[in-house]
């Protein structure tokens, strides 16, 4: 790590989160805002060490739910997008019901999976994919889509099939629009297993706040959104360093 990304791109952000932190903190002092509406910071990491234990236990659920129901939707909805832009039929007629489907409220499905699958980890891991894949299909559709014109001419001038252009061409050149999109959709996962966690499920961070939340352990629901937030963080950070090993030509101009 050189000293120039340490500047740039560690301190600020760890900076500007410490301020935060000390800013809540100091307001519910100044303030003398009661624990059981926000409780200050060093009261939520007071709860986060004394119930280490069970919110370590519940995030790994959570983790592994989110991730499960992301790597669904990272294959899923790279095919379908792949399909969607393939042509300008199969894009006009599937494209909405993608809307409408993406429109349905996913918090309305948790019941129906649960009844279909019980309590569990299940309805977790459909919820987390059905409301991360659709940003990964109209990203990719897109990306192909707006393939030049001219330049699909010119390679069928040379004699490229459709399939060349695509797999040559359009692939590679959607591959900016893929990985802005699983920045995205990694964390509408997240959302999608801590809706299921807290409709129905018998563990998960969403569960364990829940639970918190009804014995008015407010710390201990401000813990499970910390270590939520972390867990973003880290996904997010990895989903960048992924990007930028497979698609650092699209941001060399960036890099100056």
């Amino acid at each position: 790590m050189n000293r120039e990304y340490l500047t740039t791109r560690v301190l600020p952000p760890l900076a500007f989160t410490l301020a935060l932190f000390f800013l809540w903190e100091l307001a519910c002092h100044l303030i003398k805002i009661p624990p059981t509406i926000l409780p200050a910071p060093s009261e939520i990491f007071a709860a986060l060490w004394k119930f280490r234990t069970p919110i370590v236990e519940n995030s790994w659920v959570t983790l592994w739910t989110t991730l499960a129901g992301f790597a669904i939707a990272t294959v899923f909805g790279l095919l379908l997008g792949i399909a969607v832009g393939w042509h300008r039929a199969i894009y006009a007629g599937v494209y909405p019901v993608l809307v409408g489907f993406n429109s349905v409220p996913k918090v309305a499905v948790v019941p129906v999976l649960i009844l279909w699958f019980g309590l569990g980890e299940v309805p977790a891991v459909i919820t987390a994919f059905l409301i991360s894949f659709f940003p990964i299909v109209v990203n990719v559709a897109t990306g192909l889509a707006t393939t030049e014109p001219e330049l699909e001419d010119v390679l069928r001038a040379l004699g490229a099939s459709k399939m060349d252009i695509m797999r040559k061409v359009g692939v590679p050149r959607s591959m900016p629009y893929f990985f802005g999109s699983l920045k995205v959709a990694i964390t509408l996962a997240f959302v999608g297993a801590v809706v299921s966690e807290t409709v129905g499920a018998n563990k998960g961070i969403g569960k364990l706040m829940l639970d918190a939340q009804a014995g008015f352990q407010v710390p201990i629901v401000f813990a499970g959104l910390l270590v939520l937030a972390f867990l973003g963080i880290v996904l997010y950070g990895l989903t960048v360093i992924i990007e930028q090993r497979f698609t650092g030509w699209a941001f060399r101009g960036q890099n100056r």
